[in-house]
């Protein structure tokens, strides 16, 4: 007669034996599409994400000359930024790479497209970050540099401070061999005309002039085939502000934050409530303390927390694992990304 502890192995073993079949019958059916947002069982040799503002981006306002055009700009950015991670270079040197071709196009709010201020210049600002050290630059109200993403980054790298504005800014990139230009060099005609509307009191609205009075921030985050991650932003801020106003943009944590342990994050939007509520670092924090995902995470911030309050806009974010996200609660934000392999996707409008 057998034992009870026989019996009982004989059982246990009954038990496995029996989900092992299980497991063997399931494994033969089709394994559920994989949501492009969500990255894949493996991490990605690398990935990159880019944003160009949210707002009130529509169909019926844009022409397919424009969108020709704009689409062309991200993808030549996006290309500019994976020739560095194919090849094995940094994220951080992506970011900038990316970051430098938005910033010569028109289309786009910051470097050659900035908006102008009240006092008819170009103000702009910008931030830098890297998720393996948690460094960060950040510059603000600088009028004569080519690319005010190199100034944030020189400013993480080339000093012991974080934000530099104004002509401090301006003379330490100076210094630190970054291309100088006059201030001309920004003018762009539908900015300016977008200026002398708003001077008139007349509503300014995205896609007719091209941006909102609040959106029209670039921005991008990567991971390197090292798994480190970087994030950067840079804007010409708001159409018609006044008295050197900074937004979320130049602000880490609010506009701009990555940390190799959660993910790396760049805002669009309403600066004023980014800040308020810390945006940015807020998507790092819910992964980091209440164990979420990037996705709930970032949604969680943009369609919860800013929508509660009356904040409009939308980031990108993207995790060590290579997941992407990229939520807005406007109408629209110009958006994609890339994965090596060759997935690749740019949207406009909300989908």
């Amino acid at each position: 007669m057998r034992s009870l502890l026989q019996l009982a192995i004989l059982f246990c073993l009954g038990v496995v034996l029996y989900g092992c079949q299980e497991t063997g019958s399931s494994s033969l059916t089709a394994a559920p599409a994989q949501d492009p947002y969500s990255g894949s069982a493996e991490r990605p040799e690398y990935v990159l994400v880019i944003h160009g503002g949210a707002g009130t981006i529509l169909k019926e306002n844009m022409t397919d000359e424009r969108a020709a055009a704009i689409t062309a700009a991200m993808n030549a950015a996006m290309d500019a930024g994976e020739a560095v991670l194919k090849a094995g270079g940094s994220s951080a040197d992506a970011v900038e790479k990316t970051i430098w071709v938005l910033e010569d196009s028109p289309y786009f709010n910051s470097g050659r497209g900035a908006v102008f201020t009240n006092a008819g210049i170009n103000e702009l600002d910008a931030s830098f970050m890297t998720g393996e050290d948690q460094m960060a630059g950040a510059v603000g109200g600088i009028t004569n540099l080519k690319h005010p993403i190199s100034a944030a980054r020189a400013v993480m790298e080339k000093s012991e401070h974080v934000l530099l504005t104004g002509k401090g800014a301006e003379e330490f990139a100076a210094g630190q061999g970054l291309e100088v230009v006059d201030p001309s060099y920004f003018f762009t005609q539908e900015r300016y005309d977008a200026l002398q509307r708003a001077l008139k009191g007349e509503k300014v609205e995205q896609e007719k002039i091209d941006v909102d009075k609040k959106h029209g921030t670039v921005g991008c985050v990567a991971l390197d085939k090292n798994g480190n991650l970087a994030a950067g932003t840079s804007t010409g801020g708001m159409t018609n502000k006044r008295f050197n106003r900074l937004g979320d943009s130049p602000i880490i944590g609010a506009g701009t934050y990555a940390n190799n342990a959660t993910c790396a994050v760049s805002c669009t939007g309403w600066g004023e409530f980014f800040i308020r509520y810390a945006v940015a670092y807020d998507v790092h924090a819910r992964m980091a303390y209440a164990d979420a995902t990037l996705k709930e995470a970032a949604d969680a911030v943009i369609h919860n927390t800013l929508v509660e309050k009356g904040g409009t806009g939308g980031l990108i974010a993207l995790d060590a694992q290579g997941n992407v996200a990229m939520p807005f609660n406007t109408p629209g934000m110009y958006r994609g990304y890339l994965k090596a392999g060759g997935e690749r996707e740019i949207k406009f409008y909300e989908e």
